[in-house]
């Protein structure tokens, strides 16, 4: 993610938003977890792409991976630093360069933030970071085009038979596929697909 208004509403709002993951208990959320987690070698290295304020990367670290964490926006990484003492490389998705390191890289609700067009392009990056084998859990807002929301934030959406396409594209085998709907920082309630793949 390198869009500065996106970065600028999470830096401001960091607090609420770790907030409001901190407080919530999601049964497809921990079903997605399991999934991801039960594909991954014990003591396996997971990425944690767009990591927010480092709940989910504290998660996997109390279940005995390794892991490393990674976020655009400054305050989200401070947050995690302060709450879990997980240290969160600061840059954008563009920073992932790593090949064959990860067993797993759990990208939960951060690459919709990337333009359409460049979607490609970090999937590929994923698949060359992900050893052979590797899993990626990749959770999308489902919609078309792209735009702000109503806090200013860059979304890109997409269809489950798009993405299903661009992972194989990028040399994904999709082993799984969940639907749902929520609320997020906006407080609007939106579709999503969360999709599970391997290298």
């Amino acid at each position: 993610m390198s869009d500065d208004r996106t970065i600028s509403v999470y830096n401001d709002r960091a607090a609420e938003y770790a907030a409001l993951f901190a407080a919530r208990t999601d049964a497809g959320e921990e079903a997605d977890f399991q999934a991801f987690t039960a594909r991954l070698p014990e003591g396996g290295t997971v990425l944690d792409l767009g990591c927010g304020p480092g709940h989910w990367a504290a998660r996997f670290r109390d279940a005995g991976f390794r892991v490393a964490a990674l976020d655009a926006a400054p305050e989200m990484a401070e947050a995690a630093r302060a709450a879990f003492g997980i240290e969160v490389i600061t840059a954008g998705f563009h920073a992932l360069d790593a090949e064959a390191v990860f067993d797993g890289i759990w990208a939960y609700f951060s690459l919709l933030h990337v333009p359409r067009e460049e979607l490609s392009v970090h999937l590929s990056a994923v698949r060359r970071a992900l050893t052979e084998g590797g899993t990626l859990c990749l959770a999308m807002k489902l919609g078309e085009s792209e735009g702000r929301d109503e806090l200013g934030r860059f979304y890109a959406y997409y269809s489950e038979d798009e993405l299903r396409e661009k992972l194989e594209t990028a040399g994904f085998t999709l082993l799984g596929a969940r639907r749902g709907e929520g609320k997020g920082l906006a407080g609007t309630a939106q579709e999503f697909v969360v999709l599970t793949a391997h290298a």
